[in-house]
């Protein structure tokens, strides 16, 4: 089946609409992060460089580490920005955009979120490297797709609603578990993590500034929630559309943040661009040395 104009739209130079990446630019890895300036943080990383560019907030650059091949990419902040960019990524492997056809042969991509977060336990110091075993979508954004209860654990999502007491004009949170293989690659070196994956920064992360909020307990309720074994660890607002579209899709994703701030002890960390860089470089060592 063809894909018409509009529905995936392709610019002049044969590069997808927003990413501005084309089909032989994207590597089989794909590291993410919200900030387009730590592609920066790639470069003298990077022993050869095919490609790079940046439209809007989505900077993006391929290149070679240690033999493999890697595009680092930003996404910007908030779960809309990764409807646009899975889909995307997902069109310049497995559509043909001369033809606007789906290959018959399936691109299994390796998707990676580098990013920063809020730890909620005590016990999580900050500067740790909290990898999201399973994320819990606050915003609503996966609920828009056919599928979603096939790769969704609907016992946690229906346990959850009935701990915090879900308030009934909100979106229903989704639960989604990462890729099995990127779990298993980075849990000797990260904490084991089930994260809230939030709509936006204030509110629906629990913070007061001048407006209350719709669910006054939901730090209290989200931290004492408990399923079989798991608990909340951090917020970030990414993981959760991030891990639903790659399953849904076919490909394996990860979120691993490094904990900046600590809504439980309420202290912060400002000076955390060096904890990045070297979550970065442990991300980059690990994904080069799988299998070898």
């Amino acid at each position: 089946m063809r894909i018409p104009e509009s529905e995936l739209i392709i610019n002049t130079d044969g590069s997808v609409f927003h990413l501005h990446i084309k089909p032989s630019e994207l590597a089989d890895t794909v590291l993410m992060f919200g900030d387009p300036g730590r592609v920066k943080m790639f470069l003298p990383l990077f022993e050869k460089i095919d490609a790079q560019g940046q439209s809007r907030e989505f900077a993006f650059a391929t290149g070679w580490y240690r033999g493999k091949r890697i595009t680092a990419l930003s996404h910007g902040i908030g779960p809309d920005n990764i409807d646009i960019v899975v889909t995307e990524l997902d069109a310049l492997a497995n559509i043909d955009f001369e033809t606007r056809e789906v290959k018959p042969e399936h691109r299994r991509l390796t998707i990676i979120r580098i990013g920063t977060c809020g730890a909620i336990p005590p016990e999580i110091p900050l500067g740790a490297f909290i990898s999201s075993h399973i994320s819990i979508g606050t915003d609503g954004m996966f609920n828009w797709y056919e599928g979603r209860d096939d790769v969704c654990l609907l016992d946690f999502e229906e346990a959850f609603k009935k701990h915090t007491n879900w308030a009934e004009n909100l979106p229903d949170p989704y639960f989604v578990r990462a890729s099995e293989r990127l779990i298993k690659l980075f849990e000797p070196v990260t904490v084991k993590g089930m994260t809230i994956s939030a709509g936006g920064f204030y509110g629906p992360q629990g913070r007061v500034v001048r407006q209350g909020l719709a669910m006054p307990n939901m730090l209290k309720d989200f931290e004492s929630f408990r399923y079989k074994g798991h608990k909340v660890t951090n917020f970030e607002m990414e993981g959760a559309a991030l891990a639903g579209m790659a399953a849904n899709l076919g490909h394996d994703a990860l979120t691993i943040c490094c904990a900046i701030a600590h809504r439980y002890l309420k202290d912060s960390n400002t000076d955390y661009k060096p904890h990045v860089a070297e979550l970065v470089k442990l991300v980059m060592d690990t994904v080069t040395a799988e299998g070898a």
